[in-house]
């Protein structure tokens, strides 16, 4: 008797251990924000097909891989197999009956401190012109000039403070369910200064399209300041790269190719020794004619961001990653080629 009670305890054991890994259920759409890869495995990133997610593009949630996901099982037409893994960092949920990602378990609003205790972030930088290839109908894109700031410059995706998964802090239900690109003017309006409003208009041409709303809701949130504050350090950031050597690297070469070894010893040049080892680049492919074009830049920082920041040492204190993206793409012209 006792020995059959101890099989049927550790039987029941062994289920719930198994249960607690078990996927999670969850429903409604992911809408990815950047092209990454979408893995039949999580684990061994196995990728038949080498299939990436299209940015702004909505996908079916099928399930997450734990309560608090890391990674989102969503359904990609055409995909064989069409059940993929991303990272949820790669774009958002909206609508459903997603699990939520918790923000930082103590100090809401704030970035969350890494091992060294500094604050960690992800800067993301645009090359305008390759992202309007991808999205014509973008009123920014509509729009574009070849006397327009965005043809020679960066412009500003996002300050995202980390770890992945540190989005919407404190955020209404209504304004999550909000986040997608085709309801970004739902999104509660960003007040700034009126300086900071014509340099973020002008240094992110996203504004066209509310992309600043987006922006705020999801990571400026979590960014522990003011919307002045958090729109005014990340300008003050891409002033720094827009008037350094890895900005006329790009402006010398549009519509020749750059390697990723070239951009990152530009960002060496321009920050210090081993600042390029901080920066990964991300391409896209044109869908008219297939060409592989340079994006976007993304760069690991870490420490408090003020007023008084240099790029240089944020970048310098974060950790060097091992993988530096894309090995080579066009720096593609302002308008459709």
């Amino acid at each position: 008797m006792r020995t059959g009670l101890a099989f049927g305890l550790a039987l029941l054991a062994t289920l719930m251990t198994g249960a607690a890994h078990a996927d999670v259920k969850m429903s409604g759409s992911f809408v990815a924000d950047a092209a990454c890869p979408a893995t039949q495995a999580i684990k061994n990133g196995k990728n038949p097909g080498n299939v990436s997610t299209d940015a702004g593009k909505s996908y079916e949630l099928l399930a997450g891989n734990k309560d608090a996901p890391t990674h989102y099982l969503v359904l990609v037409p055409g995909a064989d197999p069409e059940r993929r893994w991303v990272k949820v960092s790669c774009g958002h949920v909206a609508g459903g009956s997603a699990a939520t990602v918790p923000a930082a378990p103590s100090g809401q609003g704030k970035p969350p401190a890494s091992a060294s205790g500094k604050p960690e972030y992800v800067f993301a930088l645009s090359w305008q012109p390759a992202f309007c290839e991808t999205k014509s109908s973008k009123t920014e894109c509509k729009a574009q000039s070849p006397n327009e700031f965005d043809a020679t410059h960066f412009t500003l995706h996002g300050l995202w403070p980390q770890p992945n998964g540190n989005f919407y802090c404190q955020v209404a239900s209504g304004d999550k369910a909000n986040d997608n690109p085709a309801h970004w003017q739902d999104l509660p309006p960003v007040n700034l200064e009126a300086a900071t409003r014509s340099e973020l208009d002008q240094v992110m041409p996203g504004t066209a399209s509310k992309l600043e709303r987006h922006e705020w809701i999801k990571h400026g949130t979590c960014y522990g300041k003011s919307q002045q504050e958090y729109f005014s350090d990340a300008l003050n950031l891409m002033r720094a790269v827009n008037a350094s050597p890895v900005r006329d690297l790009f402006a010398k070469n549009i519509g020749g190719k750059l390697t990723a070894d070239q951009i990152r010893g530009a960002f060496d040049q321009a920050f210090g020794a081993g600042a390029g080892d901080r920066v990964r680049v991300s391409c896209v492919i044109d869908p008219s004619n297939g060409r592989r074009l340079i994006g976007e830049l993304t760069l690991g920082l870490s420490g408090p961001i003020g007023p008084n920041s240099t790029l240089k040492d944020l970048l310098l204190a974060s950790v060097p990653t091992n993988k530096a993206g894309c090995p080579t793409g066009t720096v593609d012209a302002i308008g459709f080629q």
